[in-house]
């Protein structure tokens, strides 16, 4: 989740959100917001005749609307096993509006908070439980073997982004590729309970992508990071691990090219020199 966008945009999302309720029969329970990047996306608690639950507004240029993005969580409720703990979904509605095309999504009630509240970036460590660990390892293995045409990470990026952001040579060919969550972040985790949110863009991605991108985004936190490879482990101390971090720290590593994620950017090079055995200088260590 993300701090509430431009008021233009926000009254916006708002009057959709109202719209979105009224079609599918809920109510709004609170003032609560849950904001996506730069307005994206809007979700508020509401009662509807079926229970309490979370309504979600997705909103994209009408041109842009649709696609695989749309679908995910769509696709996730049709084959994600009851192994993995997420928020079922119990109706959807889309429309094109004023330029904007929409889509509505009512789920289940997730009464757990998120890890963190405005960010993907971790900055204190979570009391997590054993239980909580040991649940968040399974559901990864559980997601890794659901069979899937999707995709949310494609090789062509690989051999177009890492030897331009890692700043090296590199063989760029993923070792093999599992079904991923593909948005693993404190934002999408829940706790004490634990629930994995957010099922847009999930899809095969080189083996160990998940726990990578929680590792990358732990970075900040010594111990969680510690905690991370030690419950992981069995996915991140493998040759499939070490190069799902790699496609990971490209990834964020561009990001700060546009001004995002830019405390991750030293950690990010000090993981990257211990990994590839270069200092970050660019010299063989």
């Amino acid at each position: 989740m993300y701090s509430e966008p431009e008021p233009e945009i926000a009254e916006r999302m708002r009057g959709m959100h109202t719209s979105a309720a009224a079609a599918l029969q809920a109510t709004p329970k609170s003032s609560r917001e849950a904001w996506g990047w730069r307005g994206r996306t809007l979700s508020r608690p509401v009662a509807a005749s079926s229970g309490d639950g979370w309504l979600r507004v997705v909103s994209a240029p009408a041109d842009k609307a649709g696609g695989k993005l749309w679908e995910g969580p769509q696709e996730a409720e049709r084959f994600m096993p009851p192994a993995v703990p997420r928020p079922r979904l119990r109706a959807r509605l889309t429309w094109t509006e004023g330029g904007y095309g929409y889509l509505a999504e009512l789920y289940d009630k997730v009464t757990a908070r998120t890890v963190t509240t405005h960010e993907p970036i971790l900055r204190a460590a979570p009391n997590l439980d054993a239980a909580w660990w040991d649940g968040l390892s399974s559901a990864l293995d559980a997601i890794a073997a659901v069979p899937t045409g999707r995709v949310a990470v494609r090789q062509e990026y690989l051999d177009r982004a890492m030897p331009l952001y890692l700043g090296m040579p590199i063989d760029t060919t993923a070792p093999a590729w599992s079904t991923a969550h593909g948005d693993l972040h404190w934002a999408n985790l829940t706790s004490p309970g634990l629930t994995l949110l957010d099922w847009e863009g999930w899809g095969l991605a080189p083996t160990g992508y998940d726990a990578a991108l929680l590792h990358a985004y732990s970075l900040l936190v010594p111990e969680t990071a510690a905690k991370i490879r030690h419950h992981l482990g069995h996915v991140l101390d493998t040759p499939h691990g070490r190069f799902a971090e790699l496609v990971v720290i490209t990834e964020l590593l561009q990001t700060t090219t546009r001004g995002d994620n830019l405390e991750l950017e030293g950690p990010l090079r000090t993981r990257l020199a211990c990994l590839t055995g270069r200092s970050e200088s660019g010299q063989v260590a």
